[in-house]
């Protein structure tokens, strides 16, 4: 392996996992990336190397997020147990169809989404609300599912997704949503570790140096969001799912 390609691959999981420990949507930048400076390994392949830096990154952004931030630990509990069954049910799922099908109804989704974010000025800024235990859990639940399923199916953004959901529905704020869905996202993250693992599509010679990269980057986001806030979150948010209706809209009218 070059070193001029892994210095090239750990800056991109820097930058990775420095966007991701805000708003999730570091894969939006690791895995068109990687996917491109390393063509000749099957895309499988690829995939399962980038879970270990993603579990890395996400995992030191939550250790300050945790600092800082009031976790529902009982609902966290459920989600993820829930959320690690459905990325490995993904992932699994992967390996047998394409997932071309849905690109198109993402970019869809993201675009309605971005504009509601635009005009919904106090979306995700309001304070933290709670709501009935019973519901939180369902709805907990039901989130924890789709976005797992969709994280071992198809991954970028799945932070972003959590985020989403847990402000909308779960009437969190942008502060309290994110490090929740940072904590929700390592069990998903290691559910496909998990699949990856058993597959033997893993590059540890790849995997390795970006996780220390994609870790240092979480790390000095993390920090940086829970300095700046909500408001700050907000504007990388709609950067995020600006990089995502890009990403989808390339694969569906170009590629």
């Amino acid at each position: 392996m070059e070193f001029e390609l892994i210095l090239i691959l750990c800056s991109v999981a820097f930058c990775a996992g420095f966007v991701d420990s805000i708003v999730g949507g570091g894969g939006l930048i690791q895995t068109p990336l990687s996917l491109a400076l390393l063509p000749n390994y099957p895309v499988a392949t690829i995939i399962g190397t980038l879970k270990v830096p993603a579990f890395t990154g996400t995992a030191l952004a939550t250790s300050q997020y945790l600092k800082k931030i009031k976790i529902q630990w009982k609902l966290f509990t459920i989600m993820a147990m829930v959320a690690f069954i459905a990325a490995f049910l993904g992932s699994k799922l992967l390996t047998m169809v394409n997932n071309d099908f849905m690109k198109p109804l993402l970019f869809i989704v993201l675009i309605i989404l971005f504009i509601y974010t635009v005009f919904k000025k106090d979306f995700g800024q309001a304070q933290a609300r709670t709501i009935e235990k019973k519901e939180s859990i369902i709805k907990g639940i039901l989130i924890a599912f789709v976005v797992g399923m969709y994280d071992g199916f198809i991954g970028p953004a799945t932070g972003t997704f959590f985020i989403v959901a847990f402000v909308s529905m779960l009437r969190m704020d942008f502060l309290q949503a994110s490090a929740t869905a940072k904590l929700v996202n390592l069990a998903t993250n290691f559910g496909s570790i998990c699949l990856f693992l058993i597959t033997g599509k893993i590059i540890w010679a790849i995997a390795i140096p970006m996780a220390i990269c994609n870790g240092l980057g979480g790390f000095i986001g993390a920090k940086l969001a829970i300095a700046k806030g909500n408001t700050f979150i907000r504007y990388i948010f709609m950067f995020v799912i600006l990089l995502s209706i890009c990403r989808f809209g390339y694969e569906v009218f170009i590629s």
